[in-house]
């Protein structure tokens, strides 16, 4: 029988009540005993509906890592403090999953990959929808060759009217942007897994703030504030790789569109082409023929999938506590995550300079 893994949590707020904690607990092998929040009601809160009988509640994280005999440790809290924490947390011996983005800048990305490193302990990012199916599915594609070469890809993380109104979201300083750094980051961390491409060679990028400043908005979560919207409505890149590879990046939280796309990518090969827009979607040049396949998704077939459904956080949290008891690299690596953040710092210092970043 595995070892039962002692787990902490520190920022018990939405991202940790709506993914973190629903789908740890469903894990025999993991018991939640400390919950750490600057709002001790959320952190109690937490505490009684997923913490052991004997959890105890912090709001301050050093004193936890101080007093708690923990394996592992979740850090959900806003951007700007994703580094120092986890790595305190890597410091005190405790594996590490941190939200994503992986840190508001790529400096504090790289000092967390350099402590992983330096403690050898396993770091990994919240990157879920490499777990869903239709990600699953196409990244083995990608993997066994169907594509050929990927030599054009977009990443897509576009929203009509969805600007998150709660918590620290329009908040520049602690987040460190806005719907390019929150959402865009999951659509380009996906589409260089597909590409299995981490090395940038140019980035040129744009940002707008076209509609924040606008009143009384049809907006999915209520009408935003104009004078706290402080970071950009969209952003948008074009990055080129080392190998001459093109990614398109778009991202935004509001804008006149009806093509809405979150967490998706479309790919160009030289053998074949796919994209997430419809379902997950194969096409190319068969025996003379264009063809267009649609994959049947409704059950089984792919890594960590048995046939019966299962969300993509549920299955993020498996594989993330079996890397850490089978000693296995994580899906997510912080090499990987750490890549995303210096493009994403990129594409928001050419939007400042109006120049392209030229990336080592």
């Amino acid at each position: 029988m595995s070892k039962v893994y002692q787990v902490g949590i520190v920022g018990c707020g939405g991202i940790a009540n709506g993914k973190h904690l629903p789908s740890l607990i469903k894990l025999n092998n993991v018991e939640l005993t400390a919950f750490c929040d600057i709002v001790v009601e959320r952190a109690e809160e937490a505490a009684a509906k997923y913490g052991s009988e004997t959890a105890r509640v912090y709001t301050d994280y050093r004193e936890m890592l101080e007093k708690e005999a923990l394996d592992i440790v979740h850090v959900l809290t806003p951007n700007d403090s994703h580094a120092e924490i986890a790595i305190a947390a890597l410091e005190a011996g405790n594996h590490v999953m941190c939200e994503k983005p992986m840190a508001k800048t790529a400096e504090d990305a790289r000092r967390m990959v350099e402590a992983a490193k330096r403690t050898g302990k396993k770091l990994t990012i919240g990157y879920n929808n490499r777990f869903r199916a239709d990600s699953m599915y196409l990244k083995k594609l990608c993997e066994d060759g169907d594509l050929g070469h990927i030599y054009l890809a977009k990443a897509h993380a576009i929203r009509r009217r969805a600007v998150p109104t709660w918590g620290v979201f329009l908040d520049e300083e602690k987040q460190g942007g806005g719907p390019l750094i929150d959402i865009g980051t999951h659509a380009l961390d996906l589409t260089l897994w597909m590409m299995d491409n981490y090395k940038p060679k140019v980035v040129l990028g744009t940002k707008y703030h076209e509609l924040s400043q606008k009143e009384n908005a049809a907006n999915a979560w209520g009408p935003w504030d104009p004078k706290k919207f402080t970071v950009e409505d969209s952003a948008f890149g074009m990055i080129v790789m080392e190998n001459g590879a093109t990614v398109m990046l778009e991202s935004s939280w509001a804008i006149n569109s009806l093509e809405v796309d979150e967490a998706k990518c479309s790919l160009s090969g030289s053998a074949a082409g796919a994209d997430m827009k419809n379902g997950l979607r194969i096409n190319g040049e068969e025996h003379g023929r264009l063809y267009t396949k649609e994959i049947d998704l409704g059950s089984g077939g792919v890594a960590f999938y048995d046939g019966k459904a299962e969300n993509a956080a549920d299955v993020e949290m498996r594989s993330w506590i079996e890397a850490v008891d089978q000693d296995l690299e994580p899906v997510v690596t912080p090499e990987q995550a750490c890549v995303v953040s210096e493009i994403l710092e990129a594409i928001y210092e050419s939007a400042r300079t109006g120049k392209a970043v030229y990336m080592n």
